[in-house]
């Protein structure tokens, strides 16, 4: 009886202390839990760092610029003097009062060939497709019917005449002469051919029906028919139209017009001592760049650096 008292006596107490050591590492297991709870709460909490550092950015090569590409439509239409000339030579044809084109001539094996047309008098101009082949434009003439243009065409700069009888929508081979005179790569491109021009670097060519006429620096050169040249100086000359009889001539650096002025020089017989008597005054041109001018019948235009004017009197007012 008492060794079985005994027995259960000791398995009690080994039961207890059993027990003990699972509370004892339960309690452990249970604080280890906790301390590691709170150092990953501690690591994801936030700090004051003091002032933030840079935003790291991340870039990449900026795309290519997309190439234009020419299209069959007409552009917007551009403000008057609106295009500029690379050559530093600008063409203008006069029609009437309210329609003219103008284009500035562009270099062979360059860029910059632009024609316009205008029929709001040069307030608004509409840009006119050329060929794709065109290089370089070197002369023009229009009516109310169509509209020639003497051009420098293809990788060898070949001269030849383009006329159009749509406003520039399509273009056709047309005859010598019918786009007036042009300063070509190789010399003065007449209606009969190519001559050597009479100054080194002419600015400006009209052929007539008898003479012709080349503007050079201050110098109006003259000739009849296949004659020898004429040199008449001429201070502020820039640019010539023809007026029957007579030249109407675009002058700078007059003492009398602080803008340009336009004047008549007789066409029938130029000599040494020609002079231009003056006829107008349009004093708010702009002189800084090209000066050209035109004319059909009493109206006269003038695109002078980036205005264009029109007169209907001649060139009296403006």
């Amino acid at each position: 009886m008492s060794s079985g008292r005994g027995a259960r006596g000791l398995a009690g107490s080994l039961s207890r202390n059993a027990l003990l050591w699972v509370a004892a590492v339960v309690v452990l297991l249970v604080v280890i839990d906790v301390v590691l709870v709170a150092l990953a709460l501690s690591r994801t909490a936030p700090q004051d760092s003091g002032e933030s550092g840079p935003i790291p950015t991340f870039t990449s090569p900026p795309s290519p610029r997309p190439t234009a590409t020419a299209t069959s439509t007409a552009a917007p239409s551009a403000p008057a003097g609106a295009m500029q000339s690379s050559s530093g030579r600008h063409l203008l044809t006069a029609v009437d009062g309210t329609a003219a084109w103008r284009a500035s001539a562009g270099v062979c094996g360059g860029s910059g060939e632009v024609l316009q047309h205008t029929t709001d008098g040069g307030a608004s101009w509409q840009s006119v497709r050329l060929g794709e082949d065109v290089e370089s434009i070197l002369a023009l003439r229009a009516s109310a019917t169509s509209i020639s243009m003497l051009v420098a065409a293809g990788p060898d700069c070949e001269v030849v005449v383009r006329t159009s009888a749509d406003d520039g929508a399509t273009w056709s081979a047309g005859t010598a002469g019918a786009a007036g005179a042009g300063i070509g790569p190789d010399g003065l491109v007449l209606k009969s051919g190519t001559v050597d021009p009479p100054c080194s670097d002419p600015t400006e060519v009209f052929q007539g029906d008898y003479t012709t006429a080349v503007i050079c620096q201050d110098v109006l050169e003259w000739r009849s028919g296949t004659g020898a040249w004429v040199e008449a100086p001429m201070k502020g000359i820039r640019s010539l139209a023809d007026a029957g009889d007579n030249y109407t001539v675009a002058l700078v650096g007059a003492d009398d017009c602080s803008g340009v002025q336009i004047a008549s020089v007789g066409a029938a017989k130029v000599t040494p001592t020609s002079t231009a008597t003056a006829v107008g005054c349009d004093a708010d041109a702009d002189t800084d760049g090209p000066v050209t001018v035109a004319r059909n019948g009493e109206h006269v235009w003038l695109w002078a650096g980036k205005s264009v004017a029109v007169s209907s009197d001649g060139g009296v007012t403006w």
